[in-house]
């Protein structure tokens, strides 16, 4: 198993800033019909940065620990920055090569972010 693969299955069985936030300034949710993945997304800026983020829902190894990796990364980002998070980010953020269909599980918490910009 690679150091990616090890450090994807990390974040999947523990993940990161799981959970919901109490008073959010804004929030969504997105899912994947193709795969029945379903992500929430909470997050608090203070002025233009991002100061807090909870991601909730289910979904495959993928998606959770793309939403895992990416909410730790968020953190004290500007919104600017934020926006110029793209698919090629997210690959280089998990760090394996993907295919069609797993590419879209692990955008998926990409696209609940952009949607809270």
């Amino acid at each position: 198993m690679s150091i990616y693969q090890e450090i994807i299955l990390e974040h999947y069985k523990n993940p990161r800033n799981f959970g919901t936030l109490k008073s959010p300034s804004k929030k969504t949710s997105v899912s994947n019909p193709s795969c029945g993945d379903k992500i929430g997304m909470d997050v608090v800026f203070t002025g233009k940065k991002l100061m807090e983020i909870k991601f909730s829902g289910q979904g495959c190894a993928i998606s959770r620990a793309a939403a895992s990796l990416l909410t730790e990364y968020c953190k004290g980002k500007t919104n600017e920055e934020l926006q110029k998070l793209d698919k090629e980010f997210m690959i280089k953020l998990l760090g394996i090569e993907l295919g069609p269909n797993r590419i879209k599980c692990a955008l998926l918490p990409l696209e609940a972010l952009h949607k809270l910009l």
